[in-house]
């Protein structure tokens, strides 16, 4: 079995968030990048299929040479090779192109990702890789077992429970928790990750179809107001007329 993982380079959710003076594009300086948490629940699981079915985990980057530290670290998570599309992730659309090609190209089985990237939290990449495949499309899915060689088991949210879907290889499916536990690398991974495949290749295609004219940051919150106990009409003032609420 051949699973494709795609994973995004994002910032830690710690860093602190600035644009350019024209707030046209995003200002990396200072800030520490991550793999996606999201993504790393779909890796650990195609890791954990691995070792209960046997075959491989190939890890998938479209990103620029800055992103290569985090698929090693991918890597040493226990993935067993790597493929980075040489591009900057213009949106969701051209990231899929490059997906979409690589996985036709490989004969992958399985293609998963986590459900969003936490910087843009766009939810789009994975429905548009099977459709652009013509394969199924499962999203978001908390549970994934092999009910046999050929047939998969997923778990998803929907509105007041959940859905049980049982899909044919090959498939797409994007991952949120609890399905797993994510790893982290330990002595040996970090060592043997070293020498495992990394392979650059050329982005094909090269159209998107969204622009982002510009960012912004969330409006500062306003001090807190302390209203007397006995002062309800104030009170109701103040959130039908500043909160509005009311």
């Amino acid at each position: 079995m051949k699973i494709l993982v795609c994973i995004s380079n994002v910032p830690d959710t710690t860093s602190k968030i600035n644009f350019t003076g024209d707030n046209k594009e995003f200002d990396k300086n200072g800030v520490q990048y991550v793999i996606n948490p999201w993504d790393e629940y779909a890796l650990t699981r195609a890791i954990e299929l691995k070792e209960a079915k046997g075959g491989s985990v190939t890890v998938l980057n479209v990103g620029e040479a800055d992103t290569e530290p985090n698929i090693r670290k991918a890597l040493a998570i226990g993935a067993d090779d790597a493929i980075r599309v040489n591009a900057h992730p213009k949106d969701a659309f051209f990231v899929a192109q490059q997906i979409t090609a690589i996985a036709k190209e490989g004969g992958y089985d399985m293609i998963l990702m986590g459900k969003e990237s936490i910087d843009y939290n766009g939810f789009q990449v994975h429905n548009m890789v099977g459709e652009m495949m013509g394969i199924p499309s499962v999203t978001p899915a908390f549970k994934l077992d092999m009910v046999d060689d050929s047939t998969a088991r997923l778990e998803r949210e929907i509105e007041g429970g959940k859905e049980v879907v049982e899909v044919k290889l090959p498939f797409v499916a994007s991952a949120q928790q609890p399905m797993c536990e994510p790893r982290i690398p330990n002595m040996r991974g970090i060592m043997t990750a070293r020498t495992k495949p990394l392979k650059v290749v050329a982005p094909v295609g090269g159209e998107a179809m969204s622009e982002y004219v510009s960012y912004s940051k969330p409006e500062k919150k306003s001090g807190v107001k302390l209203i007397d106990a006995d002062n309800a009409g104030e009170l109701i003032k103040l959130l039908r007329n500043e909160a509005k609420v009311l």
